[in-house]
């Protein structure tokens, strides 16, 4: 069968076995005016007054917003906030957009007009969040580990904070949105390492569409509403990237009310796992470097059976994305090795949950790459390289079969990624 996977800015086109399993979201129509629909929630919240009747003409505002490997509709959430803003009498002098970058890097100028529009970027102050820049932060508080929380001090000096993002099951947070957009979106370094270190990631709650009992979702919110933000604008993306759904208010009852829409959309039930595992990271921009990728090996590993394989089509057309990472990755000589150090007592990098999370999915099954990094980057990153899809996939199907007495062997497809979570037995 031909199967288009999304890669990049253009698709992939395979052609595997016709017995493959191809898990789709839900069908989740666009909205027919995304704009309108943003201006009815800024009106009409979840759990607050509206957006208008919260700042005041002498409020200082502080908009969060996500970075280009999020396909968020900035273009769209923040005009719509700005207008309201505006009507309630708030000076543009008086607002300030922090770009919610986390350990990424820093967006051009062309990707902000991209991203928000021209006039937007030509019009308001725009801070880029550097997590390792202390100058730009402040010390807000502790976190229960006794380590200290630093955040972006223009969001915390504003009297009016908003935070925007859009909801989706998240690698080890459970789902996106809500307070991701302060922690780890404007966060130190160091307090993102803490929320992502090796054993918060280990533990059995920080995974895949998990927020009850999972410690890291639990912090990332617990610290966003110790910061007080007035409102949050959350969307869901159908597999088109089209906005479905807006969830705009109280960050908890707005959040949770994403967090149902998305877990009907995007939790897929499977009858079983599966031998071969074929994913994506959804193309551009989610698939801009491996770093980013990793979500889609990750989530292909929930549907596959121990010992067996996964392919993952990212273009990871920034290479590895984090030089660190990137270090880090050639400290030992396989995965299992890799996994053992991070999980080790007092064992502290930044960027380590992209090696914890990879080698974790390693541990499970062989990965392969396909990818434009070539094969001796791909290997030293410790991963199969995979020069073609379609031939790869058949290749290892007459592996299985000849391992296993012509048996064929079950093959899952995740062509959009993190937008379909398997879940074995599941009732959705």
């Amino acid at each position: 069968m031909k199967v288009s996977l999304p890669y990049g800015r253009q698709p992939l086109e395979v052609d595997l076995p016709d017995q493959a399993h191809v898990l789709l979201p839900e069908r989740l129509p666009a909205l027919p005016d995304p704009l309108e629909a943003v201006r009815q929630a800024l009106r009409q919240p979840i759990g607050s007054p509206p957006l208008a009747e919260q700042a005041r003409p002498d409020d200082t505002v502080a908009i969060v917003f996500s970075d280009i490997t999020r396909p968020v509709p900035n273009h769209i959430l923040l005009p719509a906030i700005l207008a309201e803003l505006a009507a309630a009498g708030v000076a543009k002098e008086n607002i300030v957009l922090v770009n919610a970058t986390g350990m990424h890097r820093p967006n051009t100028r062309d990707e902000l007009i991209a991203m928000l529009g021209r006039e937007v970027v030509e019009g308001y102050r725009i801070v880029q969040h550097e997590a390792t820049n202390r100058s730009q932060q402040a010390l807000f508080s502790r976190n229960e580990r006794g380590g200290e929380i630093w955040l972006n001090a223009d969001y915390l000096k504003a009297s009016v904070k908003i935070l925007t993002g859009f909801v989706e099951p998240h690698i080890f947070a459970g789902y996106s949105g809500g307070g991701k957009a302060v922690l780890p979106g404007i966060a130190s370094a160091e307090t993102i390492l803490s929320n992502h270190s090796g054993p918060m990631l280990a533990h059995p709650r920080a995974a895949w569409c998990q927020t009850e009992g999972n410690p890291i979702f639990q912090e990332m919110r617990q610290v966003a509403l110790a910061t007080r933000p007035a409102f949050i604008v959350n969307v869901t993306l159908n597999e088109r990237k089209e906005t479905t759904a807006v969830f705009a208010g109280d960050l908890v009852q707005a959040h949770d009310a994403g967090i149902a829409f998305a877990e009907r959309a995007y939790v897929r039930p499977v009858p079983r796992r599966y031998d071969i595992a074929v994913s994506t990271n959804m193309g551009y921009p989610a698939d801009i470097n491996l770093y980013q990728s990793i979500k889609g090996m990750s989530v292909a590993a929930q549907g596959v059976k121990e010992g067996g394989a996964v392919i993952l089509a990212a273009e990871c057309a920034e290479g590895m994305g984090q030089p660190h990472f990137a270090e880090m990755v050639a400290w030992r000589q396989t995965p299992r090795e890799l996994l053992v150090i991070v999980l080790a007592a007092g064992f502290a990098e930044l960027v380590q949950w992209a090696v914890q999370s990879q080698a974790m999915a390693q541990a499970k099954a062989d990965v392969y790459l396909h990818s434009a990094m070539g094969r001796e980057q791909t290997e030293r990153a410790h991963l199969r390289y995979c020069p073609d899809v379609t031939k790869t996939v058949a290749a290892l199907a007459e592996d299985f079969r000849r391992r296993n007495g012509g048996r064929e062997p079950s093959i899952l497809v995740l062509p959009f990624g993190q937008l379909t979570v398997p879940r074995v037995g599941a009732d959705v």
